[in-house]
């Protein structure tokens, strides 16, 4: 796990509050494009630059998350990308209760494993790193990326 990670038994406090309803994405370029938008809309909104590093950064994490949720997960119950302080917030629900796990890049005969460096790619780009189990069965991780 993230140094920063934390899990408690609650539903997250991001989800619901007046959205239409889970967007389910079918892929991680749709999580991309929604992060995408959200970025951008807050720098039209502000009149500032967006700055393309952050951008490509919280699209990785988005990205990462849903992939993992998909494989290991059990698939995406949710998803949600919102703005809050200087950052952006990916939150990405499963059907799985097993939190994310960090697996040693070579196995115990020193063949280098495939996969397994997605979570420590979230754990590395992003702060309040969160995982929260669900009321009715599986987690939603949660993620903060920095935006300057």
């Amino acid at each position: 796990m993230c140094e920063r990670h934390t899990t408690t038994s609650t539903l997250d406090e991001t989800r619901g509050a007046g959205r239409p309803g889970p967007f389910r994405p079918c892929e991680p370029a749709e999580v991309r494009r929604a992060v995408e938008q959200a970025i951008a809309e807050r720098c039209r909104s502000t009149g500032t630059p967006c700055d393309r590093d952050a951008l490509s950064d919280a699209q990785l994490v988005a990205s990462e998350l849903t992939t993992n949720a998909i494989l290991h997960g059990g698939g995406v119950t949710d998803f949600h990308v919102d703005l809050v302080g200087r950052g952006v917030r990916v939150c990405v629900s499963d059907r799985s209760d097993r939190p994310p796990v960090t697996r040693p890049p070579v196995d115990r005969h020193g063949r280098r494993r495939v996969g397994g460096r997605g979570w420590p790619i979230v754990c590395r780009l992003a702060r309040d790193v969160q995982v929260s189990g669900l009321p009715s069965g599986g987690k939603c991780v949660s993620a903060v990326v920095p935006l300057p």
